[in-house]
């Protein structure tokens, strides 16, 4: 899998940096710090989170919030600003110290007293902070009028996100960091002198820019950013995280990377064909309720760019060679796309199911036939409504024509539309699991239909059997409320392994893990479907409601049976 990632951790390695700024007249009051991506090395121009930018605003962090305005001049923000960029050196580390195992000292802020500790080994030397200056804030528009719609409204008061850094905690509020959520800055450090300017081979390759709308739900991303800005970079500068692309919404974009505060600014890089800059991180923590979401919510690039080269000219700031510098969108060869848009083919057999004011996710395994989970559509002869996203829109009223019992341990519903689902691909069943093998779950959860299907990535963490049967499927995939009844998938061959019945709730604390789910295993399902296919008889399905007490057990992990069990989502 080396060949996959390295592209993007090359551009990684060359663009990720962190970014700090304090007062000049109270140099130790406060210091606020993100993460960064270098658009060009050779002339330092850097692309970072606007949001430290807040408490120097002359007018206020309200500025942010004018409906119209893209991007605010540098002197919006007090001269008492002052900037610092720091990066690592992407030369061999001198004498090969960290490669032999010999210590190489921290830097002060990390190795000091207050830290405890002395030494420290690292990959390779950093650069000392170098002084910048701030040339704009820039915002996308329409970044922000998708995150009002997806984010705002009835919808505000459920939704939380985190603080940008622990010591930013004391200085901001959830306030301006609502305001900021969409805002950048483009920064240029300050040349060093002559002598010690650095080896041109540190430039590297040119950074790429992928085309807005070019990269397709399930690809896989690269996120680099600093955990915690500023606080030790010897050890979290540059951090790495896998995930893919999870949902769009415009410019706005959710990865299932994980990230945490202190990378806001981060790059986030395609893994193929060439590690072009995808989007930077907006937030990588969010919470809707009581439910950590467990997704980084992204701002496309090349739209930011695209709003730097405009201000870059409207302001006059060497916009003849400033504007030449910033990285273009990446073009594929001729008669090759970039990366295809589409989803992935198995994607699309996941629709939405509504029941009422409720919804929940299905899986067609048939023209006419979709699997979902009982405490989605709970009843009998219910009528609900399915929608497909894929490959076009539609929605078709159903019949619950099967549900379990719900003293069942399988939660299983079975809807019979009155038409078929033309276009959509019947998924293959797999027959066998493998522990640890790549799978993606795709769901209607957080948004319902509001952007299509969420695509979300994890391993095959654990099959459990009953009398060598497969009846649980655990993966590492995050699953929300919305997702019960979703296909469970390998990534590899497409093939459909199960539906998602639940993810993990304390019941004493109220808080949900959605990264420990389960689902009902497809070979379970196997045979009633097969019957299905050659006969047009469902009565099969009656079997699970006979399930053995073992298998009881299982599903309501190891307690005794004191009430019917309910899903946690």
């Amino acid at each position: 899998m080396g060949w996959l990632w390295a592209p993007a951790m090359r551009a990684a390695e060359q663009a990720g940096c962190v970014v700090s700024a304090s007062r000049a007249s109270q140099p130790d009051e406060g210091l606020w710090s993100c993460s960064g991506v270098i658009l060009n090395r050779s002339t330092g121009l850097v692309l970072c989170h606007g949001r430290i930018f807040t408490p120097f605003l002359r007018a206020g962090s309200r500025t942010l919030t004018a409906a119209d305005v893209s991007f605010l001049p540098a002197d919006s923000c007090d001269d008492d600003l002052r900037l610092h960029v720091q990066w690592g050196s992407t030369t061999a580390n001198p004498a090969g110290c960290a490669r032999q195992g010999r210590p190489v000292l921290c830097t002060p802020k990390c190795a000091g007293p207050e830290a405890g500790l002395a030494a420290l080994p690292r990959g390779r030397p950093l650069s000392p902070p170098r002084p910048a200056e701030l040339l704009l804030l820039l915002s996308c528009p329409a970044f922000r009028a998708q995150f009002a719609r997806l984010y705002g409204g009835d919808a505000a008061e459920q939704w939380r996100f985190a603080s940008l850094s622990p010591e930013d905690e004391v200085w901001d509020n959830e306030e301006n960091l609502l305001r900021a959520m969409g805002w950048f800055a483009l920064l240029r450090v300050q040349p060093e002198p002559a002598a010690a300017q650095r080896n041109p081979a540190e430039c590297g390759v040119a950074l790429t820019v992928a085309p807005l709308g070019t990269v397709a739900k399930g690809a896989p991303l690269l996120a680099c950013g600093s955990p915690f800005g500023t606080f030790c970079p010897d050890i979290f500068l540059n951090t790495l995280s896998r995930g893919v692309l999870s949902n769009t919404a415009g410019p706005l974009l959710l990865t299932d990377a994980r990230c945490l505060p202190g990378t806001e600014g981060g790059g986030v890089f395609l893994a193929r064909p060439s590690g072009a800059l995808v989007a930077l991180v907006a937030s990588p923590f969010c919470w809707k309720g009581h439910e950590w979401v467990g997704l980084t919510l992204l701002c496309a690039a090349a739209p930011l760019l695209q709003v730097a080269r405009a201000a870059l000219a409207h302001l006059r700031l060497c916009a003849a060679s400033l504007a030449t510098q910033l990285p273009r969108e990446m073009r594929a060869p001729r008669g090759l796309l970039l990366q295809d848009p589409a989803e992935p083919t198995w994607a699309a057999a996941a629709v939405l199911v509504e029941c009422g004011s409720s919804w929940g996710s299905g899986v067609a395994v048939a023209p006419r036939l979709v699997l979902t989970c009982r405490h989605v559509v709970p009843r009998e002869k219910t009528r609900v409504l399915v929608c497909s996203s894929t490959p076009r829109r539609v929605a078709i009223w159903g019949q619950v024509v099967f549900a379990t019992h719900e003293v069942s341990p399988y939660d299983i519903a079975v809807v019979m539309l009155e038409k078929a689902l033309d276009g959509v691909p019947t998924p293959v069943l797999a027959e066998q699991f493998h522990e640890g093998e790549a799978v993606s779950v795709v769901g209607y959860g957080i948004f319902g239909q509001a952007c299509g299907p969420l695509v979300t990535s994890g391993i095959l963490s654990a099959v459990v059997h009953v009398d060598d049967t497969p009846v649980m499927l655990q993966t590492t995939c995050a699953v929300h409320g919305g997702s019960s009844g979703g296909p469970l998938f390998s990534t590899d061959t497409g093939n459909l392994l199960g539906i998602v019945a639940s993810n993990t709730r304390d019941n004493s604390t109220g808080a949900t893990y959605p990264h420990l789910n389960y689902s009902i295993p497809i070979t379970v399902l196997r045979p009633a479907l097969q019957r299905y296919h050659k006969t047009g008889d469902l009565s099969d399905f009656h079997r699970l409601d006979s399930a053995a007490k073992a298998i009881r057990v299982v599903w309501q992990l190891q307690q005794p049976l004191t009430e019917s069990p309910k899903s946690k989502l």
